[in-house]
């Protein structure tokens, strides 16, 4: 038989395709029909203006069909460029811009940039599943650093884990899974703590265009910031372009250069569709993205709202916001086999809390994450209604 590269032996199986087998040979009543909140990803199709649009793109745009640069059109980078400079009180420019082929290729070529076989990268947990599989599958060591109660990070927890092999330190805020959104002054902590030490923040703001706060979550675009700064985004949830794999990876213009190489052999360019229709999004969907954000902020607010009947049977909720809540639930049952029951039990499907942390923290079997934004807040009431059966 032939051999595996360890590093890729090594790593874990993809979480969310190992939930859904959960769901293999189990039937759901009309009554007790399947909520799903396992994955944090539309399920909708883009709004009807930007498919018609894109449609027009497809018969008209014949570039649509053809390879294009491999730092993405410079229409997209510069509209980007502006806007971020606008929205963050800073600057930046085109050639800190590159497209990607959706956030995860973002991360995975930024740590291809920095990290070597051996290197170490440090991931506050409960961390995003898919950051750790690429530092597995890379031979990059992935440093858990444990958070709070309220799931925040800190920059002197992290600065006692830094050794000679430390090349970056990865944040997601607001984050995945926890839900959580980091201040502005965690933040510069954490920007101060890899400037001082010569090694890179890389912080991924998928979720940005769905943060509570009102205007810029933070400063770190306000200085010479690409010496440290990486900032990774994702289209996939904010246009519902998940399909078609568009992210940004901002950094300095040298930094891109090298990344430049990653990019052209593993995907040449950037899906010239999904670019298309991320610019055009951007320049004409703002109100959409607004109504978009004020509903995913109203079924934040019905997690929380409701959140006190699961206080009472012994639930904790440690973090909530964007597309999750991370909870704590009562049971004496590991996370793994309590999110399997309850597939078959309540008909919900949600991921455990062992998937986003080292098999030895002992917060995995005890949490739960929940990515509510797929039902509404009549879908939120039921869920609770059904959690408060389980024993």
């Amino acid at each position: 038989m032939t051999s595996l590269n360890p590093n890729m032996a090594a790593t874990f199986a993809p979480p969310v395709m190992e939930a859904r087998r959960w769901l293999e040979g189990v039937e759901f009543s009309a009554d007790t029909p399947l909520l799903n909140v396992s994955q944090a990803a539309p399920v909708d199709p883009p709004p009807a203006p930007l498919r018609a649009a894109m449609a027009e793109m497809v018969m008209e745009d014949d570039g649509t069909h053809l390879y294009g640069p491999v730092l993405g059109l410079e229409a997209l980078r510069t509209e980007i460029a502006e806007t971020w400079s606008a929205a963050y009180g800073g600057k930046i420019s085109t050639d800190q811009v590159a497209i990607t082929s959706g956030c995860n290729q973002a991360f995975a070529a930024s740590i291809a940039l920095l990290a070597a076989p051996g290197d170490e990268v440090i991931l506050p947990t409960p961390w995003y599943f898919n950051h750790k599989m690429w530092l597995d599958m890379s031979g990059v060591t992935a440093v858990p650093l444990p958070t709070d109660q309220n799931l925040m990070p800190s920059a002197e927890d992290a600065a006692r884990l830094l050794t000679s092999r430390t090349r970056a330190i990865a944040l997601v805020s607001p984050n995945n899974p926890g839900g959580v959104e980091y201040p502005a002054e965690v933040l510069t902590e954490f920007r101060d703590l890899c400037r001082t030490r010569g090694i890179a923040l890389i912080v991924d703001e998928t979720y940005r265009d769905f943060d509570s706060r009102d205007g810029a979550p933070h400063t770190l675009f306000q200085d010479d910031w690409d010496d440290t700064l990486i900032h990774l985004y994702s289209f996939s949830k904010t246009y519902r372009l998940t399909g078609h794999r568009v992210g940004a990876l901002i950094a300095s213009p040298n930094l891109l250069a090298e990344a430049e190489k990653f990019l052209d052999t593993v995907t040449i360019c950037p899906n010239q569709l999904g670019q298309r229709a991320a610019l055009w999004g951007m320049q004409n969907l703002g109100p959409w993205v607004a109504e978009q954000r004020t509903e995913i902020l109203n079924r934040r607010d019905a997690i929380t709202s409701g959140f006190p009947a699961l206080t009472e049977r012994g639930w904790h909720l440690h973090g909530c916001g964007a597309y999750f809540a991370y909870m704590r639930h009562p049971f004496a049952q590991a996370s793994n086999l309590l999110a399997q029951r309850m597939v078959r039990d309540i008909g919900v499907l949600c991921l455990p809390g062992t998937m986003f942390v080292p098999p030895d923290d002992p917060t995995g079997p005890a949490t739960l994450r929940i990515a509510f934004a797929n039902i509404d807040t009549d879908g939120i009431e039921t869920l609770y209604k059904r959690l408060e059966t389980l024993s």
